[in-house]
């Protein structure tokens, strides 16, 4: 099987390739998709995915992601990247000085379009909004722990093993895997 990824991170699409590895032939695509403003990124992810597949009429995979702290109403949720961007993590932190529940959840929606429809798997890890540590990740990994180390402090291999992308791609590689069992 073969599939495009449609990212302008090709990082990302790396990482998704070595995930897939043995599996599937994946490709990145740059292809910029209008996001829409949704509370879910199931639904993000979704509405990308009819985009592209509208107009490279080929198997691709979109992805969206949401940082939610209940603490604060689930905010930044989908909106976390342009949150990073403009507060970043010292605002974060600003925001939750003096809030005693710091428990927060990354969650990855990943969208898969081909010719039969677009389906929509789900991976979540659940943590805790700490103080800055770590070196290696990006944005909110320093201060995002979870089971006991933020995820800048896991290293980018361990990351992308356990973390919210991984446990969707992992649910996708599943229902792709079985896909290809049930083809003649």
């Amino acid at each position: 099987m073969k599939f495009a990824v449609v990212t302008g991170n090709p990082h990302k699409a790396q990482e998704i390739a070595q995930f897939f590895s043995g599996v599937a032939e994946v490709e990145c695509v740059p292809l910029d998709c209008p996001e829409v403003r949704d509370d879910d990124v199931g639904t993000i992810a979704a509405k990308k995915a009819e985009y592209a597949y509208g107009i490279l009429h080929r198997p691709l995979l979109t992805d969206d992601t949401a940082f939610c702290i209940p603490a604060l109403g689930g905010f930044p949720g989908p909106y976390a990247a342009y949150v990073q961007r403009t507060i970043g993590n010292p605002g974060i932190l600003r925001l939750m000085e003096g809030v005693a529940d710091k428990r927060a959840w990354f969650e990855t929606a990943v969208a898969f379009a081909d010719g039969r429809g677009i389906s929509v798997f789900r991976g979540r890890i659940d943590g805790l909004v700490v103080p800055p540590r770590g070196r290696e990740g990006f944005g909110y990994d320093p201060i995002f722990e979870w089971e006991g180390r933020t995820l800048a402090e896991l290293g980018l291999g361990e990351k992308s093993r356990v973390s919210h992308r991984a446990r969707a791609l992992a649910a996708l590689r599943d229902w792709l895997e079985a896909r290809m069992r049930e083809e003649p």
